[in-house]
């Protein structure tokens, strides 16, 4: 083990130690206090960033999230991030240090959250403060390594009115669409992630949209209850 990687370890437990809430000032005060003078200045700063990623905001997702064209992060593996931005499912080069940074992450998301996130509550579906929704599955459900989904809800809407200026509806579709929502009638409102597909409103709507496919696997549940 590295100098700086056991400074990063020795920080890690003295912030878990104090119970206090963690922020960038912390990891800060922490770090200058468990180098005690004996690092050099730039390996301080390589692990004070690298602790401040890992557990202050979204880590190394916290770019992607602060990016105002995206509304996806999706992450399946240690060097598995996905980001959709218009509607555009891209891999990015964002990087774990390994499975482990991922599932840490996770469940540290889901406790900013008010869930747990452990083996024997191993899936999570709630909204994190700044409008982001998260789903996070550990493995060994989700094969391999935790997947975590990061869905990020921008304040957008259109009426029919601008959707028809710009072109994205026809004059006859705009008056079909006002002649069904006047007579009460069943739709389906289909579209990819990030489409503007969601309707909001007080009426029973159904939602269909394009995921990101995840290799999940079952086992059958012991006489302990465990499974």
């Amino acid at each position: 083990m590295s100098t700086a990687t056991a400074l990063v370890d020795r920080v890690r437990h003295r912030l878990a130690s104090t119970g206090a809430p963690v922020s960038h000032s912390a990891v800060a005060a922490a770090v200058r206090a468990e180098s005690d003078g004996v690092l050099g200045d730039l390996q301080v700063l390589a692990a004070l960033r690298e602790l401040q990623q890992e557990l202050v905001g979204a880590g190394p997702l916290e770019p992607l999230l602060a990016d105002p064209e995206t509304t996806d992060v999706l992450v399946s593996g240690p060097d598995q991030v996905w980001v959709e931005q218009r509607g555009e499912l891209r891999r990015t080069g964002v990087r774990f240090a390994d499975p482990e940074a991922v599932r840490r992450l996770a469940q540290r998301l889901a406790l900013t959250a008010g869930r747990r996130l452990d083996d024997a509550s191993p899936f999570v579906d709630a909204p994190l403060p700044g409008g982001v929704r998260l789903h996070a599955v550990l493995a060994p459900i989700a094969t391999g390594c935790t997947c975590i989904s990061l869905r990020i809800l921008r304040p957008a809407s259109q009426g029919l009115d601008a959707l028809q200026q710009t072109g994205s509806v026809s004059a006859e579709a705009g008056a079909l669409l006002r002649a069904i929502v006047a007579a009460r009638l069943a739709f389906l409102v289909v579209g990819g992630t990030g489409s503007g597909n969601h309707v909001p409103s007080l009426e029973t709507h159904l939602l269909c949209t394009r995921i990101h496919p995840l290799n999940l696997r079952s086992s059958v549940v012991s006489g302990l209850g465990r499974g």
